[in-house]
């Protein structure tokens, strides 16, 4: 479906490799479509035992591909959209995800974070959640995760105001195990996945259905899925991609 994401199956560790550095990893509908796939295919697939999240370049992910969003906004879009499926896959996921993050990680590069069992981050990680700069609203059930992770103030400042937050810090609110030097990254990410995949698969898969409730996050996904795509249609989500493709800031003023 696209080069962008390389899957690769070694020692029973699935390893999904974002790679379009020349977007920082933005991720378009057909990248959506290779992950939500292979999500699904570790859940099937009794040699994967773990699925570890990384990315080539200096940046995890820019997030959605704007242009894929403006599209939406503007009706121009045709065809199916992954992203909900990808969401979904991760909301369900049996099998323990581990992510490895560096540089950017906007908007869902961050909220996807809060799905994994180990995420690792570099000092250079910058994650963020920018959604009302866009006129949108929180996806991935991340307007539940997020506060349950770092508390309503921390959580309403990163998607309010779009705060970054660094790696080191990631690390200390708890969003992240680790922040472990740059050169060390994916290193550390796959040792944790290779201890994952020789542990009883059945008592991992058990203590994480204990940890998350699964349906639960599900259907606040589906409610935000719901709110988002009707942030989407408004004059200020208008404004936002038009303000973004003008290279300009926006002005909502004038559509408040």
């Amino acid at each position: 479906m696209t080069d962008h994401v390389k899957v690769e199956i070694d020692a029973g560790v699935m390893t999904l490799t974002l790679a379009r550095p020349d977007k920082k990893n933005a991720l378009s509908n057909a990248m959506y479509g290779v992950l939500a796939d292979s999500l699904e295919q570790a859940e099937s697939d009794p040699t994967v035992r773990v699925v570890v999240f990384q990315a080539d370049g200096d940046s995890f992910s820019a997030g959605n591909d704007l242009q894929d969003f403006a599209a939406q906004a503007t009706g121009a879009f045709e065809g199916e959209r992954h992203v909900m499926r990808f969401l979904k896959n991760l909301a369900k996921a049996t099998r323990p995800l581990v992510a490895a993050v560096q540089g950017q990680a906007v908007g869902v590069g961050t909220t996807m974070l809060l799905h994994c069992d180990l995420v690792f981050t570099s000092p250079d990680a910058r994650l963020t959640t920018p959604f009302v700069n866009l006129a949108l609203v929180p996806e991935a059930a991340s307007s539940w995760l997020l506060p349950a992770r770092i508390g309503h103030a921390r959580a309403y400042a990163m998607f309010a105001l779009g705060e970054a937050v660094s790696g080191e810090t990631a690390a200390a609110w708890g969003i992240a195990n680790a922040c472990v030097p740059l050169d060390e990254l994916r290193a550390k990410a796959r040792a944790a996945a290779d201890q994952l995949a020789k542990r009883p698969l059945g008592a991992l898969t058990t203590t994480k259905s204990l940890m998350r409730d699964a349906e639960a996050i599900s259907a606040l996904m589906d409610k935000e899925g719901e709110l988002f795509g009707q942030r989407l249609q408004t004059a200020e989500a208008r404004e936002a991609f038009m303000a973004f493709a003008e290279r300009r800031a926006p002005d909502f003023s004038k559509v408040g």
